[in-house]
């Protein structure tokens, strides 16, 4: 299982009246089948998915399945508070033809959350699942975060494949990258520190950003991998400030508004999360003007 390049974590639109836009789903993934994004991450944070019911979830991912590119390659977030919801969650997304599950980090009960915790619950669900999985850890949204050396202690499991580390820490990147086996993945999720990370080791990327912005990200990368040193430091210059705007300060409904922008289907976040105020998109709309619009099309 090769797992690099540039993952768009895909947003969940919704109707007017907060049901699920199954339609408006596809019509975003067959426009991403068009770019250079390397596949597509579904159920993440991005994708609201602690918002969305089983059922939802379920046809989020079915959708998806059926209209991505075959090239595309798909990661279903399966995680959950238990243990047992985790497996269950993840062989559905086994049997509904997702080939990698990302699973994130338990956090409701935080001061239990010690490293022989994780050990076990991560252990556990790589032994059940019938498809490899990635660590994710996102402390800026569960408060808690996989350090480097739980990372690598776990890496010896041979379903564990890869982690997806949304920290933003460098230094931790690179303590996983440098402690963990060659065919260990690591990828990132905060794209301000893409380029860093993609120097020190990183396979690639899973970007929020990269909703709104796939053909950007994914030129970052190619040219990350091409050599091209003062193309890609542009690029990555770029997404810092895109990125601080977009993502760190307007959070989910900015990611929406900014492909809304951009003519792909975002809309509106789902309660209690609250849709951007006029002066934010003001904003916003300020600092998509400002990257080079001729970017080339990946």
């Amino acid at each position: 299982m090769t797992i690099k390049g540039i993952f768009p974590a895909l947003v969940t639109p919704f109707n007017s009246d907060e049901s699920v836009a199954l339609a408006a789903v596809k019509a975003n993934i067959q426009r991403y089948n068009h770019t250079g994004l390397a596949g597509y991450v579904v159920l993440g944070s991005t994708g609201e998915a602690v918002m969305l019911s089983r059922d939802e979830a379920d046809a989020i991912l079915s959708a998806v399945k059926e209209v991505a590119a075959p090239e595309k390659l798909l990661i279903a977030g399966t995680g959950a508070e238990s243990t047992a919801d985790t497996i269950a969650r993840t062989k559905r997304a086994a049997a509904l033809g997702y080939p990698v599950a990302l699973v994130k980090t338990p956090y409701y009960y935080k001061p239990a959350y010690k490293p022989a915790v994780f050990a076990r619950h991560y252990r556990s669900v790589a032994d059940a699942s019938p498809i490899p999985v990635l660590l994710y850890s996102v402390p800026v949204f569960t408060g808690v975060a996989l350090e480097s050396a739980d990372v690598i202690a776990l890496s010896d499991h041979p379903n564990i494949v890869g982690i997806k580390d949304s920290s933003g820490d460098v230094r931790r990147v690179a303590e996983t990258v440098a402690g963990t086996p060659a065919e260990f993945q690591t990828l990132v999720g905060a794209a301000s520190t893409v380029l860093s990370c993609l120097a020190i080791g990183a396979r690639g990327a899973i970007l929020a950003l990269a909703c709104a912005l796939p053909e950007r990200c994914v030129a970052l990368y190619k040219a990350f991998r091409q050599v091209q040193a003062e193309t890609a430091r542009e690029l990555q210059l770029g997404l810092v400030k895109a990125s601080q705007v977009i993502v760190s300060e307007m959070g989910i409904a900015g990611v929406k508004y900014a492909m809304d922008l951009r003519e792909y289907r975002g809309g509106q976040p789902r309660l209690p999360l609250l849709p951007l105020q006029e002066e934010q998109k003001k904003r916003l709309s300020a600092v998509l003007a400002s990257l080079e619009p001729a970017t080339a099309r990946a």
